[in-house]
């Protein structure tokens, strides 16, 4: 089943539809049809299993077999069902509203014990394993409970500083662009992030990372170009940051 990374935040229940073999209602799962008699197998005297002797180089070797004749039932319909044909199930299309919890990760399965086939007369019903896939969402990046994303800024808004809005899984937020910051520089927005899968709904979660990608301006006009080279005339040696590099940066945001 699919979800969106939007649901891994407070769970959801999504329908699931499969077929499965199921008891025959009109013969109750017992392969005869219904007010006839059935009777034990000549076969296998009612055991469901037959014992087979070979003889080998060690001496005779016994095994035991399902019955061919009851298929391992030890009874045998006289008339057998007309629905089920005296197999006692049926295969048909089910459906199951399956609750996945906030939190849960991408490739994981949930069981729900007894929604599988149904068991041989007597025996229990198999389970249902529902595998779940979050879907990608190309504005974040997951890592557990934390999730990233890039923020594009204008170069003069970095270097100048301002408030701008970011997109986070339950809307926007704004968040503060300090003056002087540089590419790759990221501000964290706590509790933005996605629950713990074992923490369940409602728990804490974990942290927005934003990663700045400044944008430099291109197709400058004259008026700007020459905006430009004055400003570049007047830059120091104070004015060019001295704290690393492009990817020691990038590492800082992603860890």
């Amino acid at each position: 089943v699919g979800i969106d990374l939007a649901d891994v935040l407070e769970g959801t229940t999504e329908e699931v539809a499969f077929r499965a073999v199921v008891r025959c209602e009109h013969c109750h799962g017992n392969g005869a049809e219904p007010g006839t008699p059935i009777h034990t197998c000549e076969t296998c005297g009612g055991q469901g299993q037959v014992r087979q002797a070979t003889r080998t180089p060690f001496g005779q070797m016994v095994r035991a077999a399902p019955c061919p004749t009851c298929r391992g039932a030890g009874k045998i319909p006289e008339t057998p069902c007309e629905v089920c044909g005296g197999d006692g199930s049926v295969a048909e299309r089910k459906t199951y509203d399956v609750d996945i919890p906030a939190g849960i990760e991408n490739g994981q399965r949930i069981r729900i014990s007894g929604a599988g086939h149904a068991g041989d007369p007597g025996a229990a019903a198999g389970d249902l394993y529902v595998q779940v896939e979050v879907a990608d969402d190309e504005r974040f990046h997951r890592e557990g409970s934390d999730l990233l994303t890039v923020l594009d800024v204008p170069a003069t808004v970095a270097m100048l500083g301002a408030t701008v809005p970011v997109e986070t899984l339950t809307g926007e937020r704004e968040v503060e662009v300090e003056a002087g910051t540089q590419h790759g520089d990221s501000v964290r927005l706590r509790g933005e992030g996605l629950p713990s899968l074992h923490s369940g709904r409602g728990s804490k979660r974990g942290d927005l990372h934003v990663a700045i990608k400044v944008v430099t301006p291109v197709k400058l006009s004259d008026e700007q170009r020459e905006l430009v080279e004055r400003l570049d005339g007047t830059l120091e040696a104070r004015n060019v940051p001295g704290e690393g590099g492009i990817f020691e940066r990038v590492r800082r945001a992603f860890r």
